[in-house]
C-alpha cells in the first residue's frame, strides 16, 4: 500500500471506529459486533504499525494505552474546581431555596442531577480536541492524567459541531459500573490479588496507575454534567447540557428541568430508591440554579459555589459483631481505635473494619466486646460504628477500655486539654512513629524520593539501617543494591531521588519533618514569616502565634518540637549532608513596587507560565491570590480569563490588566 492510499485509508478507518464507539459507549446503541469493530480497529493498528508517521495523537488506537508516561504534573484550574456544600433533609433544601430567592428577588428555574460516587475529572478541548484531562487535587490544581483518560472510551477524544467553541472544559465524573467493578475483582481473586474495597476506590486507583495500558483494561465510565468557557452556546446550565450531548458527550441519563422547589423535592423523592436500580453508584442528589447569570450573582464561597447544593441520601445500615478493636499508633504519635468486624455486607460492599475515631467515641457508645453494633457508612464510603444494641448484649462481655499506654512501647498516653485524641509522646523511640514519620518524610507531598516507598521504608528499618530521617543520607548504592526486591537500578534511583531532596523548597522540608499540627498549609505560612530554620528554632510562642491562622496549639507543638535535643540533632545531620533549611528572603516579599498589593491571575500566557507570573508579583512585593474579593488591587488577564472572575472583577469595580499592560507596569 502506497503512502498516499494508507493515509486516505486510516482517516476513514479513524471516522468509522469513532463513531462506533460513541454509538456503544455513549449511546448504547451499537450496530456492529464486537468481532467487526476489532477488525475494523485492527486494520487500523497495521497501517499506523507500517506507516509510523501516520500516528495522530487523537487515534483510536491510542485508547488502548501507550507505555510512555511520567510522574503526573500538577496542573492548575483555569476556574477552580470547587466543592458542593452537603445537606441531609429535605427542610434544608427549602432554606437553600429560600436564600437563593431571597437573593435573586425569584424564584429561578432548578436543574436536579444524580450525584455519582466516582472522581472528578476537568476535560479540556482546544479546537475540538482533547488537550488536558486533570484531577480535582487541592481545587485549584490537580494531577494531568491526560494519557490515561484518552482510554476511557466514553470519552471523546474529538469532537466537532457547528456551535462549538474553539476551546472549553467539559467536567463530570469518572466511575465504575457494579458489572465491571465485580469483573475486576473476580480477576484478581482468582489471581490471589486483594480485592478492591468499593468501586470509588478502585476508579481512583486506576486513574492514578502509571501505566495507560492497565488503564485500558479497566471499564471506567464517565458522565459529563458542567460546561465552562468564554463561548458557551447558551446561557443556561440545562440547554449547554443538552448542547454538549448533541456534540458526542455522554451527559447525565438522569437529569431534570425543575420550576420551582417543589419540583426539586419531588426529584429527591422519587429517586431515593429508583437509584438502588441504576448499574452504577449514586449518594444523593445536585440542585444548581438553572441561570449562568443568576449563579454569577449568587457567587461562592472560598469552598463552594452558592448556586449548587448537594443532597445527601440517609447512609444504608447494618448490624454485626464488634470482635476485637486495635490501637494504632500514628506517625505524630496519635493512638486511633479502629474495630474489627463480624463481616457484614453494607452498600454493595463486604465491611470487616470500623473507625472509632478517640476515647470519647468509645465511651459515647458504652462498646463492649461481643456487641451488636449498627454501622453505616459516612457519605456511603467510609464504615463507622453509630449506635449499639444493648438488648442483645452478653452478661459476660468485657467492656472496650482505651488504654493509658502506648500499645507499641509501653509509654504512657498524653491527652492534651482541648484535644480529642491521647498520643503517644515517646517520639523518637516508639517504633511505629519512626516509620510512618520517615515514610511521611519521603512522601510525594513532602520531600517526594523516588523509590522510597512504604514497604521499601519499613524493609530499611527492620534491617536496622535506617533509625531516622537523618540515617537515609548515610545509606549507599551498594549497600541497597543488595537489598531483597531492589537492585542496581531501584538504588540508583534511591539515592538520585536523596540528593534531589537536598535542594527542596523550604515550606516542604519543614512539612516533612512531621511536626504535630503542622501540615502542607501551615509549613506555607511559618516558611513565609521564618525564612530559615534557625530562626524558626529560636522562635517565641508568641512570634509564631503573631502569624496568620496560627494558634496556641500549633506553635506550643513547634516550640515542643525544636526543645527536644535529639530533634535538633537530626536537623544537624541533615544540615550536614547538604541540605538547606532556608527560603526566600522576607524582604524580597516587602520592598517591591508592588508591596501590599494583592493581585489575581487567570488564564494563560504567552510570555509566562502560571507559576511564573505569581512567582513575578511575589518577587515584586505582591501577594498572588487566587480569587477576586473586596481587597483585590487588580487582576491580570491571559487567554481564557475566567468570565466568574471578569464578572466578580466588574462587581467589584476592580481593574483588569491584559499581560502586555502588566509587562509594562512591571518595567516602569
Amino acid at each position: 500500500m502506497k503512502l498516499v492510499d494508507a493515509k486516505k485509508r486510516a482517516e476513514e478507518l479513524r471516522k468509522t471506529i469513532n463513531e462506533h464507539n460513541h454509538r456503544y459507549y455513549v449511546l448504547h446503541q451499537p450496530v456492529i459486533s464486537d468481532f467487526e469493530f476489532d477488525i475494523l480497529l485492527n486494520e487500523l493498528q497495521a497501517i499506523e504499525k507500517n506507516f509510523p508517521e501516520l500516528v495522530t495523537p487523537d487515534s483510536p488506537t491510542m485508547r488502548v494505552g501507550s507505555d510512555v508516561t511520567e510522574e503526573f504534573v500538577q496542573v492548575e484550574h483555569v476556574w477552580p474546581m470547587l466543592s458542593l456544600g452537603n445537606t441531609y433533609s429535605p427542610e434544608e433544601i427549602v432554606d437553600f431555596g429560600e436564600r437563593i430567592k431571597k437573593t435573586l428577588g425569584y424564584e429561578p428555574e432548578y436543574v436536579c442531577e444524580l450525584k455519582y460516587d466516582g472522581v472528578s475529572i476537568s476535560l479540556t478541548y482546544e479546537n475540538g480536541t482533547l488537550a488536558r484531562a486533570v484531577t480535582r487535587g487541592d481545587g485549584l490544581a490537580g494531577d494531568d492524567v491526560t494519557a490515561n483518560v484518552r482510554t476511557i472510551r466514553s470519552i471523546p477524544v474529538t469532537v466537532s459541531a457547528k456551535d462549538l467553541p474553539s476551546s472549553f472544559v467539559m467536567r463530570g465524573e469518572i466511575y465504575l459500573p457494579h458489572k465491571g467493578f465485580e469483573e475486576m475483582n473476580a480477576v484478581r481473586q482468582s489471581r490471589g490479588e486483594p480485592l478492591f474495597a468499593n468501586p470509588r476506590n478502585a476508579a481512583a486507583g486506576t486513574l492514578k496507575l502509571l501505566d495507560p495500558r492497565i488503564v485500558a483494561t479497566r471499564p471506567l465510565n464517565c458522565f459529563l454534567y458542567y460546561l465552562l468557557g468564554d463561548q458557551l452556546p447558551s446561557d443556561n446550565h440545562y440547554d449547554n447540557i443538552m448542547a454538549a450531548r448533541g456534540w458526542g458527550f455522554r451527559t447525565p441519563d438522569v437529569m431534570e428541568l425543575c420550576k420551582g422547589m417543589d419540583e426539586v423535592i419531588s426529584f429527591i423523592t422519587s429517586w431515593e430508591h429508583e437509584r438502588r436500580k441504576l448499574p452504577y453508584d449514586t449518594d444523593g442528589v445536585v440542585v444548581k440554579v438553572n441561570s449562568l447569570a443568576a449563579q454569577r450573582l449568587l457567587g461562592s464561597t472560598a469552598k463552594s459555589p452558592r448556586w449548587a447544593i448537594a443532597y445527601k441520601y440517609a447512609a444504608e445500615q447494618a448490624v454485626t459483631e464488634l470482635l476485637s478493636v486495635d490501637f494504632q499508633v500514628g506517625r505524630t504519635g496519635n493512638v486511633t481505635p479502629v474495630a474489627n468486624l463480624r463481616p457484614v455486607l453494607l452498600a454493595g460492599t463486604t465491611v470487616k473494619r470500623a473507625s472509632l475515631h478517640n476515647s470519647d467515641q468509645i465511651i459515647l457508645l458504652g462498646l463492649h466486646y461481643g456487641d451488636s453494633v449498627i454501622i453505616e457508612k459516612g457519605g456511603e464510603i467510609i464504615p463507622k460504628i453509630v449506635g449499639v444494641d444493648r438488648e442483645r448484649r452478653s452478661g459476660q462481655s468485657g467492656e472496650v477500655i482505651f488504654p493509658d499506654r502506648c500499645p507499641e512501647c509501653g509509654t504512657p498516653l498524653v491527652r492534651t486539654e482541648g484535644e480529642a485524641n491521647h498520643y503517644c509522646p515517646n517520639y523518637l523511640h516508639c517504633p511505629p512513629q519512626i516509620t510512618r514519620r520517615i515514610i511521611h518524610f519521603v512522601s510525594r507531598k513532602a520531600l517526594d524520593i523516588e523509590g522510597l516507598g512504604e514497604e521499601t521504608v519499613e524493609m530499611l528499618w527492620s534491617k536496622g539501617l535506617i533509625h531516622n530521617v537523618a540515617d537515609l543520607y548515610d545509606l549507599r548504592q551498594e549497600q541497597l543494591a543488595s537489598l531483597e526486591r531492589l537492585g542496581d537500578k531501584s538504588a540508583l534511583n534511591i539515592i538520585t531521588g536523596l540528593r534531589g531532596s537536598l535542594s527542596a523548597p523550604w515550606h516542604r522540608k519543614l512539612f516533612a519533618l512531621g511536626i504535630r499540627h503542622v501540615g502542607e498549609t501551615v509549613a506555607k505560612t511559618i516558611a513565609a514569616g521564618f525564612t530559615d530554620i534557625d530562626m524558626l528554632v529560636e522562635a517565641t510562642e508568641e512570634q509564631l502565634a503573631a502569624l496568620p491562622e496560627i494558634g496556641p496549639r500549633i506553635s506550643a507543638s513547634i516550640r515542643e518540637y525544636f526543645s527536644d535535643k535529639d530533634n535538633i540533632e537530626i536537623i544537624r545531620r541533615l544540615k550536614a549532608a547538604g541540605m538547606t533549611f532556608t527560603g526566600p528572603a522576607q524582604q524580597a516579599k516587602t520592598a517591591g513596587p508592588l508591596s501590599g498589593k494583592t493581585i489575581v491571575v487567570s488564564g494563560t500566557f504567552e510570555g509566562f507560565s502560571r507559576d511564573g507570573i505569581k512567582a513575578a508579583i511575589e518577587a515584586a512585593g505582591g501577594k498572588a491570590s487566587a480569587s477576586v474579593s473586596g481587597s483585590t488591587s487588580f487582576i491580570v488577564a491571559g487567554r481564557d480569563m475566567g468570565p466568574a472572575k471578569r464578572a466578580k472583577a466588574l462587581e467589584l469595580g476592580i481593574p483588569v490588566l491584559s499581560e502586555e499592560e502588566f509587562v509594562k507596569m512591571m518595567k516602569e
